[in-house]
């Protein structure tokens, strides 16, 4: 049941130079904690896991296990260009005390079907953790089809799948399609925070969040209606993120979660450069937003 429920993806707050602020990342990690999530995601795409070196990756996983104590499982990307990298990055999450693992196949070369899937089988079958394929195009710009994740889910250890929310218009007949290519038991989860809602109404089992990591308690009651199947508490929740969703699509949920993570003195830091911080008219925005988020 690892890849179920609400997955939590704090940033991972870091100076200029790559240097973790363990104590920062334990606070976002208390508070998923407190909040009540299914589990925390770490180094996923909001935790900039293409910005860190591996010795502060490892720093972090071993930051937010022992800050946890096991009363919250932590699940770990281990995205890299490089298949041995991934592998490496896998076993350290392994031997940090993480109990899952998160992939997405990254590339500067553009990758075919059967190179995805030989990454994959390869960093899967290098520990005993279960793995999560993280199906991401709109950064990885690779998409893992239906035909190639029934591929996937036979490979020892692939268990699970983050795929990207889409519109509820099309989102039923997604869901069904997916779960026509996995076995039973293989976990569909989705991303997209502004989709999501939709997603888990129509039979999504897991979501994997941005805003999770920064504001649990709301995101916590956002999930719990949806998978009560209560359309009504979902929409009335949802309307009231809309404000943060706008700026998600708008500027990306990656420049927002850091700008909001300042202005609630959970973070010293700005994102990694060459990515810029918000203009002082775009946080101003992000307050805004935020307060909406008062009466959920």
């Amino acid at each position: 049941m690892l890849f179920h429920g609400l997955s939590a993806f704090p940033i991972t707050p870091a100076d200029p130079r790559g240097r973790v602020d363990i104590d920062a990342l334990n606070s976002l990690v208390r508070r998923i904690d407190e909040a009540g999530a299914e589990s925390v995601g770490l180094l996923g795409s909001t935790g900039s896991y293409m910005y860190l070196n591996r010795e502060e990756k490892r720093r972090a996983i071993e930051a937010a296990v022992d800050c946890l104590g096991g009363r919250t499982p932590v699940i770990v990307g281990v995205g890299s260009l490089r298949t041995d990298q991934s592998i490496a990055l896998a076993q350290d999450a392994r031997d940090a005390g993480a109990q899952g693992l998160l992939l997405a196949p990254v590339s500067y070369t553009p990758l075919g079907d059967d190179e995805v899937f030989e990454h994959f089988a390869a960093v899967a079958t290098a520990t005993d953790l279960p793995l999560c394929v993280y199906n991401n195009p709109g950064t990885t710009h690779f998409s893992v089809s239906n035909t190639l994740l029934r591929r996937l889910a036979g490979v020892a250890n692939i268990v699970a799948v983050k795929n990207p929310a889409l519109p509820a218009a099309d989102m039923v007949a997604a869901h069904r399609a997916t779960q026509s290519a996995v076995p039973a038991d293989f976990a569909i989860g989705y991303s997209g925070d502004w989709l999501v809602a939709d997603a888990i109404l129509s039979g999504g089992v897991a979501w994997y969040s941005v805003i999770a990591g920064l504001l649990p308690e709301p995101a916590v009651k956002l999930m719990r209606a949806a998978q009560a199947g209560d359309r009504a508490e979902t929409q009335r929740i949802s309307a009231l993120f809309e404000p943060l969703w706008a700026l998600f699509r708008e500027l990306s949920s990656y420049r927002v979660v850091h700008a909001a993570a300042n202005l609630l003195d959970l973070s010293r830091f700005d994102p990694p450069r060459p990515i810029l911080p918000l203009s002082p008219a775009d946080r101003q925005r992000v307050t805004a937003a935020l307060d909406a988020l008062s009466s959920v």
